[in-house]
């Protein structure tokens, strides 16, 4: 059934790119050489036709590209082999892959052991190390999630003819950048290097929604902070802010030195033409910085702010309960002479003592009262 032409030219022509042609029928008459070659091509198309990304846990795309097109999917056990033909690269996307999974890309691409353990467990801090011919890059991403910073981290392998991404944490599926990678296959054919600056890239503008997040209720903070009270619980707010800038900073600026090692000559892999994409990329991050210094320091204001305005209010509190006291001292010092159980008073048989003492207890308040309107504590 192989033999068949008719079979065979619908083969070929299902598993090609898009815009290529191919004859819908053999020729009748083919030198040997030629038609070692027509089988040679029919076993790779085949093979495409056939490859699908595996059912596997921790990989979410594996995909292989030519001159910037997409080809197929393919297994985990046939990457190796993709990634050493000349021209292709294998992108592979995996989220929390297991030590097994990791193990079996060593084993595919030469992957360093220290990177691997790296790979495995999250909480690294941002930074790029050369394995030989091979880089591997750590990441952290930012995203808003119930009015909190979630973070994850994304570590990608990078060498020849291979980009792995392994996501950990709370993170941005890679997908949009995948899609819009291949939306543009002259940049994708730029290679590996192309596509750690798309990560790169994708990662540093998801900083600005987070930002812009916080910007705005910083601004609602501040429209508020002098025409309210503030509770315990809206200042506890202000400080989790201030925090949580403080953890973006630290996961977005040693990506700037990470891009800055991108930019000089003398990685593999990196060409030099793609070191203005790098330094766009260093450019982005320092924007973030400026915007996460400036939130910081509108914050700090808001906070000594907050804690003064307390400290006003308890003030004012202070002031009128003062006034109050000052008024009804007067009653009761009075009341208190009167009360005394002496004999000889003076005025104790006078008749109309007791309205006298009454009118001017009540002179003595209203004038206090005023005087206290007047000086502003009540």
């Amino acid at each position: 059934m192989w033999s068949g032409e008719p079979f065979l030219a619908l083969k070929v022509e299902a598993v090609q790119p898009e815009g290529s042609t191919v004859r819908s029928r053999c020729p009748k008459t083919v030198a040997p050489d030629a038609t070692a070659e027509r089988w040679l091509h029919m076993a790779d198309a085949l093979k495409l036709a056939s490859a699908r990304t595996e059912d596997t846990p921790g990989v979410v795309a594996s995909a292989v590209y030519a001159d910037g097109q997409r080809i197929a999917e393919v297994p985990i056990e046939d990457v190796g082999e993709w990634s050493r033909k000349p021209g292709h690269v294998v992108w592979i996307g995996l989220h929390e892959p297991s030590l097994d999974l990791l193990r079996r890309l060593q084993a595919e691409f030469g992957l360093h052991e220290l990177a691997i353990e790296d790979a495995l467990k999250a909480h690294q801090r941002p930074k790029l190390e050369q394995y030989g011919e091979a880089l591997f890059v750590v990441a952290r991403t930012a995203q808003m999630l119930e009015g909190r910073i979630a973070f994850g981290e994304t570590h990608v392998f990078v060498g020849q003819g291979y980009v792995v991404s392994v996501r950990h944490g709370p993170s941005t599926s890679y997908t949009p950048v995948r899609e819009r990678c291949e939306a543009s296959p002259t940049a994708l054919s730029a290679g590996e290097d192309y596509i750690l600056y798309a990560l790169l890239d994708f990662i540093v503008d998801n900083y600005m929604p987070v930002i812009e997040a916080i910007q705005t209720e910083v601004e609602d903070i501040e429209d508020c902070i002098l025409a309210e009270t503030y509770t315990q619980s809206r200042v506890g707010r202000l400080y989790q802010l201030r925090r949580d800038l403080l953890r973006l900073r630290n996961a977005a600026i040693p990506l700037v030195e990470v891009c800055r090692r991108l930019e000089q000559p003398g990685l593999p892999g990196i060409d030099a033409s793609l070191y203005p994409l790098f330094r766009d990329v260093s450019d982005h991050i320092r924007r973030v910085q400026e915007e996460i210094e400036s939130l910081r320091e509108v914050l700090a204001f808001a906070f000594e702010t907050s804690l003064m305005t307390g400290q006003a209010q308890q003030t004012e509190i202070t002031r009128k309960l003062a006034a109050w006291a000052a008024i009804l001292a007067v009653p009761t010092a009075l009341a208190g002479i009167y009360g005394m159980n002496f004999e000889h008073m003076p005025e104790l048989e006078w008749q109309y003592g007791y309205a006298f003492v009454l009118v001017i207890i009540a002179s003595v308040c209203g004038w206090l009262y005023w005087r206290f309107r007047q000086n502003g504590w009540l």
